[in-house]
């Protein structure tokens, strides 16, 4: 009787359906649901009830774009899987998957088995891996089929950052057609860094030091055409393509030409393009420093568009590339050099919360905000069923989320390891108030009961999501 746990009252809210039922838990699993006050329901037992009147149940979030204990520019992201999980628990994500890192010169098993030693043991929430190809060569190539069979089954190039994870057209053709015949998934950085560079160097010696300018050399137009050239690389070789942190509309409308011909091409974006922009870079004093992140923030005008490709599903996912770096110490390695401010913005703890904002806003639905948090990122990286649903047979994943209470994102209050909120004083209505992973509580009511290490890792099947 101890291992099972009834929710009962609530509306169960998944990306197909949504209706009043109670679910039944049992050894970590959905055993049942059954529409509330039916003789099913009534006739269930457990060991621990959760009252979820006037709540939404919800699969717990998939965060498929986090960068825990990055190192990065000279320093390190701030987030240790054990505090970046904590967070995500707290803003009802369930599941990250993160970036292990090859170094150049080194196997990708060498990084590979770095992150699994960073997060084993440690992590609040189940996890699972991409890997950063940064040194494409007939070794590695082959160890990309090794990765896929191990559940390895996502592979990320850089477009940008030459010097340090930038592969060339050729090396990113190479991966993508060793991709086509493991069905591994390529994942692209699609900004121009070649020319961005050139940007960032004429920049510099015109004086342009502010934080401001980092959004003004890293044009949309760049984010554009390395849209372009990705996709166009990958029908050379016969392979899908998903491009991360989308922030441009010229990107978007790349990626909803090549969907419109049929092809398999699929896009995040975060929600620091959906709610903040060069507005937020151009900040007094050093205050834009906090919103450096690639791609950049981007005017407010390219809001529209993203939102438009959530609802048309040109945009598939909403991940939060969350790689924190604090204010103090760290994005003040960039003062008088904007090129120097290491790259990245926190936000693990409030992409469901934003999300729930966008439907109360009228941006997107209900049925919505769960197939672009929990569902489509489960079915795109091969978690689905097991994680982004609540049916008989998934991981019971899940969360009780209070879509009345209003709350004040702040850096006084959120639980990841950095100094400061990129929403800092923004008020947003919906609370993550319980959250299960596999059954056990990690939230309670808002007070936390996870523990380091009941996270586990979770090898993962090849792309569901292109049929």
């Amino acid at each position: 009787m101890s291992t099972r746990t009834l929710i009962r009252g609530g509306l169960v809210v998944t990306a197909a359906d949504e209706v009043h039922a109670d679910v039944l838990i049992e050894d970590g699993r959905v055993a049942a649901l059954a529409a509330h006050g039916s003789d099913a329901a009534a006739g269930w037992s457990a060991g621990r009830t959760v009252d979820a009147t006037g709540r939404y149940v919800i699969p717990g979030g998939v965060d498929v774009h986090t960068h825990m204990e990055l190192p990065f520019g000279g320093t390190s992201a701030s987030d240790t899987f054990e505090t970046g999980t904590r967070a995500a628990a707290w803003g009802g994500t369930t599941t990250i998957v993160d970036f292990a890192v090859q170094t150049a010169g080194r196997s990708l098993r060498e990084g590979l088995d770095a992150w699994y030693a960073k997060a084993d043991g440690v992590c609040a929430i189940d996890y699972a891996f991409h890997m950063i190809l940064s040194d494409v060569n007939e070794h590695t190539l082959k160890e990309m089929d090794l990765l896929v069979q191990e559940g390895i089954t996502s592979f990320k190039l850089f477009m940008a950052y030459p010097g340090v994870f930038y592969s060339d057209d050729g090396q990113i053709l190479r991966a993508m057609q060793r991709s086509a015949g493991n069905g591994g998934l390529i994942m692209a950085h699609a900004e121009n860094g070649i020319a961005i560079d050139v940007l960032v160097e004429q920049a510099l010696a015109r004086g342009e030091t502010d934080p401001r300018y980092h959004g003004e050399v890293r044009k949309s137009l760049l984010e554009a055409e390395a849209t372009h050239r990705a996709i166009q690389l990958s029908r050379v070789a016969g392979s899908p393509l998903y491009v991360v942190h989308v922030s441009a509309q010229e990107a978007v409308a790349e990626l909803a030409a090549a969907r419109d011909k049929g092809l398999p091409v699929f896009g995040e974006t975060c929600p620091q393009y959906l709610f903040l922009s060069t507005d937020n870079l151009a900040e007094p004093g050093f205050e834009g420093a906090k919103y450096v992140c690639s791609t950049p923030l981007r005017p407010k005008e390219h809001q529209a568009a993203l939102w438009r490709g959530l609802r048309t599903n040109d945009l598939q996912v909403v991940s939060t590339d969350h790689c924190p770096f604090c204010f103090t110490g760290q994005k003040e390695l960039g003062r008088g050099d904007f090129s120097k401010i290491p790259n990245g913005l926190p936000g693990v703890e409030n992409r469901m919360d934003l999300l729930h904002q966008a439907v109360v806003d009228g941006h997107i639905s209900r049925r919505r905000w769960i197939e672009i948090a929990c569902a489509t990122p489960a079915r795109m990286f091969g978690l689905y069923p097991q994680k982004g649903t609540i049916a008989p047979g998934a991981d019971a994943d899940i969360v009780v989320y209070d879509p009345h209470t209003t709350q004040v994102l702040s850096a006084g209050t959120h639980h990841m390891n950095v100094d400061y909120s990129a929403y800092e004083g923004r008020t947003v209505t919906g609370r993550v108030e319980t959250v299960l992973s596999r059954g056990e509580p990690v939230l309670d009511r808002r007070t936390y009961v996870g523990r380091a290490g009941h996270g586990i890792f979770v090898p993962r099947s090849t792309c569901q999501y292109l049929n």
